[in-house]
């Protein structure tokens, strides 16, 4: 039934097509992935249970996020339970490694979701969890902001016109479209549960808030995990899914799509 199922619900996303599958390691690979495209060549990065470093786990930070890329910058988001800082962990386009703290603001959930960088590598939008009708926006770290002893500061939002829910992750199409991924198990927002999500903005980010238009673009196959959107190398769109339930630790695919 799995391989049955799969192939039809993967084609039923609007506007694009699936071209293949890989399999996604539960441990490494069930959290996100980006692609970082440098000089030496392009190269694709997966988060997961197992990729969360032991020193940030010593400080109670105990999950990383769908990481993001853009102009050689690879950024991962880290939460924590307590309601402590979150962080992002930026590497360098040359390799060097930075921590950036971030307090939480009055209101604002404990999950740091994702991280994804705009195209000129200038702003680091991140998400929360559960119904929001937002999206964050922080001065890119190291590129925009560059005192990691300084909190990380809020700087924008993205103001959507449309309720989303459990968003795993998110990517730049363009610098005014994004990709997300839902894990919405209720789907009364959109009329499906686990839609992909085209998210338009009526400028790009600069300080102050936009407007984002929220499409659903249908289903995603099984139970949709995270996802990064176009890689910078090509044209592909990655969609990391993982089964339900216990079947988690021995089954997930990542998809990869192509616009029609």
């Amino acid at each position: 039934m799995l391989a049955a199922a799969l192939p039809g619900l993967a084609a039923a996303v609007t506007g694009w097509t699936a071209v293949g599958s890989d399999r996604a390691r539960p441990l490494d690979e069930s959290q996100g992935l980006a692609t970082i495209v440098r000089p030496s060549g392009a190269t694709i990065c997966y988060t997961g249970v197992a990729t969360v470093d032991p020193g940030q786990a010593a400080q109670g930070r105990n999950r990383v996020g769908d990481p993001g890329a853009a102009q050689g910058w690879y950024v991962e988001s880290y939460r924590r339970d307590d309601r402590g800082a979150k962080l992002f962990r930026v590497q360098a386009p040359d390799g060097t490694q930075t921590d950036y703290r971030l307090a939480l603001e009055p209101g604002e959930a404990s999950n740091n979701s994702f991280a994804a960088v705009s195209p000129d590598a200038r702003r680091l939008v991140a998400g929360e969890w559960g119904t929001m009708n937002r999206l964050l926006v922080h001065p890119m770290p190291d590129a925009a902001f560059t005192d990691p002893a300084q909190n990380l500061p809020y700087a924008s939002a993205i103001r959507l016109d449309h309720q989303v829910r459990d968003v795993q992750g998110c990517d730049f199409l363009t610098a005014t479209r994004l990709m997300c991924a839902s894990d919405d198990p209720d789907g009364s927002l959109f009329g499906t549960t686990k839609p992909l999500l085209q998210i338009d903005l009526d400028g790009p980010l600069s300080g102050s808030d936009v407007t984002g238009h929220v499409t659903s673009l249908g289903r995603l196959p099984l139970q949709s995990r995270e996802l990064r959107g176009r890689g910078e190398c090509d044209s592909t769109l990655r969609v990391i899914v993982m089964s339900p339930g216990a079947c988690i630790a021995f089954d997930g695919k990542t998809w990869r799509y192509q616009q029609r």
